[in-house]
């Protein structure tokens, strides 16, 4: 019963006064987790602003897998060397994310996404000489400058929406922002089908590189614009909360939670990127007829089943633990990855097509998951959490060299294996209620 009377009014811990026995002790102080914002409208439009970005890096992760096609008609290479593309995107993840949570802790995360969207502006602009050049490897130097700035991107808008708000409806919100992600998946599918291949496919490869820069030059002007609006927008910033000595010793690598989900999402982006980089080549190889736009057409469906899963997650999430919904959905791609491999036609396709459904809801509730009550190391968490997309750099490659040498198909038991780990994770924070976070009292 003690512990109740020790809360501020919003039922969060308060700052307890030394007691009698130790009057000499400084009191400690422990983090409340206050929203950073009071005020309505200041809420609905720092969320509209950072919603923004979610949607700029999945219109961005949906054209390059229709970039990885079209670079293997339009310069002749292989699978394996298209996967390269996928290499360089998430590799400046890695690269990235360290340095942001340090320019995030120093300067905020207002300044962290003007600082993102400028990088993604000037990667978008460098692909203009690159592809004059018809250079595969300038090209994919400048896709790495643009990448950095979507991690610079990711590591500041994913821990500030968690924050944008009461601390045990994070995953909700998270969930709901990644939505609009969603939607920029299908919105690049459908940029890419419509212009890169062209209609009917009769189009020079010179021609075809004309209309990639053109679709970044038009994408880079919008990101100026929004890092203006960003830049002249009143945004509540994330305050250092004080850490008692207990805290200040406490490392993330202590946190059995926010391992596993480190661990999970590295695997699960993984298997993200590689079931999205060869979505069209799996489809055009094993439904006759097919043509590369019709595969590109189908991914942009797949899209939509990928944002539908979010939104259905959104509500399913609230009604439902996290991590047990989690576990479900890892253990649904676990029979549709076993479907992909073993079946044909058009069932495959449809099993295929089906991962995107079940995949939703992973990246925002593993996120989540590690990174709630990290306090105080919020930031650095959120960075680490960020690196972890380094997955989607190692399963393109090694997916098109299996690809190349046996089978589309085969390429898919890693994506596979990676579900498992998921559900493995899921089930182990369903299990171990040690692990799970402990939901703050409704506001």
């Amino acid at each position: 019963m003690t512990a109740w009377k020790n809360l501020n009014p919003h039922g969060h811990p308060a700052t307890l006064p030394p007691s009698p026995a130790c009057s000499k002790s400084k009191p400690i102080r422990i983090a409340t987790h206050e929203p950073l914002i009071k005020s309505r409208t200041d809420s609905q439009k720092t969320i509209f602003l950072v919603t923004c970005t979610f949607f700029l890096w999945g219109m961005s992760y949906g054209l390059l897998d229709v970039l990885n096609k079209h670079f293997q008609e339009s310069m002749n290479i292989n699978k394996a060397q298209s996967g390269l593309l996928q290499l360089s995107y998430f590799s400046a993840y890695f690269v990235i994310a360290l340095p942001a949570a340090v320019f995030n802790n120093r300067y905020g995360y207002k300044k962290g996404l003007i600082a993102g969207l400028s990088l993604f502006a000037a990667g978008a602009l460098l692909f203009i000489p690159s592809l004059r050049e018809g250079s595969f490897n300038y090209f994919i130097s400048a896709l790495f400058i643009l990448a950095c700035g979507l991690g610079f991107l990711e590591a500041t808008a994913n821990p500030y929406i968690t924050q944008l708000g009461s601390q045990h409806q994070s995953e909700k919100r998270l969930n709901l922002a990644q939505s609009f992600c969603g939607l920029g998946t299908i919105v690049g599918p459908l940029i890419g089908g419509a212009l890169f291949f062209r209609i009917g496919g009769h189009a020079s490869a010179q021609s075809q590189h004309d209309t990639v820069m053109q679709v970044y030059i038009w994408i880079s002007v919008f990101v100026v614009l929004l890092a203006a609006f960003i830049a002249r927008t009143e945004m509540p910033e994330a305050v250092k909360s004080a850490e008692n000595e207990s805290e200040k010793t406490a490392s993330l690598l202590g946190n059995g939670r926010f391992v596993g989900g480190v661990l999970a999402q590295f695997f699960y982006v993984a298997a993200q990127v590689g079931i999205g980089a060869f979505f069209i080549n799996y489809a055009t190889e094993n439904h006759t007829g097919l043509s590369t736009k019709d595969g590109a057409w189908l991914l942009s469906v797949a899209m939509m089943l990928f944002m539908a899963g979010r939104f259905v997650g959104t509500y399913a999430i609230a009604h439902l633990p996290s991590q047990r919904l989690l576990a479900g959905y890892a253990l649904a791609n676990i029979v549709l990855s076993i479907i992909v491999i073993f079946s044909a036609g058009k069932i495959s396709i449809i099993a295929l097509m089906g991962l995107f459904f079940f995949m939703s809801i992973m990246y925002p509730t593993i996120f989540s998951l590690a990174i709630k009550d990290a306090g105080a190391k919020t930031k650095q968490a959120g960075s680490i959490l960020t690196m972890a997309v380094s997955g989607g750099a190692v399963y393109p490659y090694l997916m098109g060299y299996i690809a190349d040498r046996h089978n589309i198909a085969y390429a898919y038991t890693l994506p596979l294996a990676s579900f498992v780990v998921i559900f493995l994770y899921g089930l182990h924070l369903e299990k171990n209620k040690a692990l799970r976070p402990i939901l703050a009292t409704a506001q």
